[in-house]
């Protein structure tokens, strides 16, 4: 059995990344990504049992990545707002300082790769997060409705504007990105 070496593995990752944003999935086959880790092919199978397991498994990495990114300096003792507000300013700022790994999650989260995910590696990251919403819709100060209509309201406008192909011109300052945030405050709370 051969010794995995993280470096390559992050090769392998980056390879992927790059290639599923220049061609798409269906065009990155395991030699086309093994190509551009300046791997053999043979390598990619000892990390990875499949292209699937590979896409998969980059898609989780990379979401571990952003949760990590968005509990960055978390504080549950905060008020619920002051709290979400922060969260808000470290996505946006991890969208913006990573833009190639936000294309791959978005273009993975609208295939059919999405369905081979197991969601509760990924939710793990964000159970902080979950908490201090539900204390939030538990006080009565945010609305009771599913989190899935909280989560599109307070941060799928970052995923917009964060987005550099959506919207090239947005100044991405403190103050527009508290506003951002503001705004979606308004949205979910009571």
């Amino acid at each position: 059995m051969r010794v995995k070496d993280e470096n390559k593995q992050q090769a392998i990752i980056s390879a992927t990344i790059a290639l599923v944003n220049e061609i798409g999935f269906a065009s990155s086959s395991v030699s086309k990504i093994a190509k551009r880790a300046g791997v053999s092919p043979a390598t990619i199978y000892i990390y990875y049992k499949n292209k699937d397991d590979l896409l998969v498994s980059t898609y989780v990495t990379i979401k571990t990545c952003l949760g990590d990114a968005l509990m960055d300096d978390f504080d549950a003792s905060l008020p619920v707002q002051d709290a979400l507000m922060n969260t808000g300013v470290n996505l946006f700022n991890y969208i913006s300082d990573n833009s190639e790994l936000f294309y791959f999650t978005e273009q993975f989260a609208n295939s059919p790769y999405n369905d081979l995910v197991d969601k509760a590696k990924i939710e793990a990251a964000f159970l902080p997060l979950f908490d201090v919403l539900r204390k939030g819709v538990n006080n009565k100060i945010i609305k009771d409705v599913p989190f899935e209509l909280i989560f599109s309201h307070l941060y799928y406008p970052i995923f917009g504007l964060a987005n550099p192909r959506l919207n090239p011109d947005f100044k991405a300052t403190p103050d527009n990105v508290r506003a951002v945030m503001s705004m979606a405050w308004d949205a979910i709370k009571l």
